[in-house]
This record gives C-alpha cells, structure tokens and sequence, in this order.
C-alpha cells in the first residue's frame, strides 16, 4: 500500500501526470520530456525523480542519456485498485437497480 500511496501522491501534479502520459508513448530524455513545458530542466528532473521514487517509472543509462518509460507494475497496481472500486461501485449501482425494480413493479395505489 506505501507503494499506492507514493504513486497517488505523486499523480496529484498535473506535470507528472503530463510526463506520464508523454511516457505512455514511449521512452524519452529528460530533455524530451522538458519540452512541451514552461519550466526549467531541474523543474522537470525533480519531477522525474519523484515519479521514480513512487515507482511510476523506470529509467535506465544508456551512455550520457538515462531514458525514463513507465513502470509497468506501478500502473498494473493502481490498475488491480481502481478495478476493486469499480467492482464496489458495480455492487452498489446493482442492488440499487433492485431496489428501483421493485419500487416500479409496487402497484401506484399501494405506494405513499
């Protein structure tokens, strides 16, 4: 749950939600991933460094360059939780359908 957690904390900025979603399409520089935005390089290195610390992504060397993609078990993680919430929240809309159900087969005159 620590993990989660990093990584919720860590997508409450819109620049790193923005980096990840440049990330979604492939590796990139930090360079790359500076470019679209209006701050400085050390802005978005600091960004990068709390997203891999939350586990969101994974840089490796490659000469000068350290390219960063996206971690895929970060995102299968908050994938596996959104997926237990969206099954709650399918419970819930489904009993509630029952109670609708119900209430409309309940014949007029009987109701208050």
């Amino acid at each position: 749950m620590a993990n989660l957690n990093a990584a919720f904390s860590a997508l409450a900025d819109p620049t790193r939600r923005a980096i990840l979603a440049r990330l979604a399409l492939g590796e990139a520089t930090v360079m790359e991933l500076a470019e679209p935005f209006q701050i400085t390089q050390p802005a978005i290195s600091r960004h990068i460094k709390v997203l891999e610390q939350s586990g969101l992504i994974l840089r490796r060397s490659e000469g000068a360059k350290r390219p960063c993609r996206l971690a895929p078990a970060a995102i299968t993680e908050i994938d596996r939780w959104l997926a237990m919430l969206r099954e709650a929240l399918e419970a819930n809309y489904s009993r509630l359908d029952g109670v609708l159900a119900a209430m409309d087969s309940t014949p007029t005159q009987d109701r208050p």
